[in-house]
């Protein structure tokens, strides 16, 4: 599950660097974008597993999804997160920009879909081999399948 932390905090930083302005100082951590390293290593498989784990950690149980309070949290409490409010804390408005951004039917919280296919959209890497990720889990699925009857 660390390389998913990791993967969280640099999309973190990057988009706190959007949302300031630019770099410079000031303490902005840049972290690797590891999810090409993790989906070579686990596969496709692998890295969807890894990626639902991260969501249960993030997810607020009561209502099975991630919501801009369960992630505000999660940041603080199982990421070590800090954000641009006071007492270094992930604002209200930073976790709810970044729920809006992957959540795709308008519920106000991610789903544990929404949410991998956000983390997976914001890797450049895993972005670039998309194609052959693609590929390769269609071929997957094809073996797996009993042939037809």
């Amino acid at each position: 599950m660390n390389h998913n932390h990791q993967q969280i905090r640099s999309t973190t930083a990057e988009k706190q660097e959007a949302s300031s302005g630019g770099g410079g100082g000031g303490g902005d951590e840049e972290y690797e974008d590891l999810m090409p390293v993790m989906a070579g290593r686990l596969g496709a498989e692998g890295l969807l597993s890894e990626l639902r784990a991260g969501f249960r950690l993030l997810a607020d149980p009561a209502r099975g999804a991630i919501t801009a309070e369960s992630l505000r949290r999660s940041a603080a409490s199982v990421l070590g997160l800090g954000g641009g409010g006071a007492g270094g804390e992930m604002t209200v408005e930073e976790a709810a920009a970044m729920v809006r951004e992957g959540d795709q039917d308008g519920d106000g919280a991610l789903s544990e879909a929404e949410f991998c296919v956000l983390m997976v959209r914001l890797s450049p890497g895993i972005m670039g081999d998309a194609e052959g990720w693609l590929e390769e889990a269609i071929a997957d699925e094809l073996l797996r399948s009993p042939p037809p009857a």
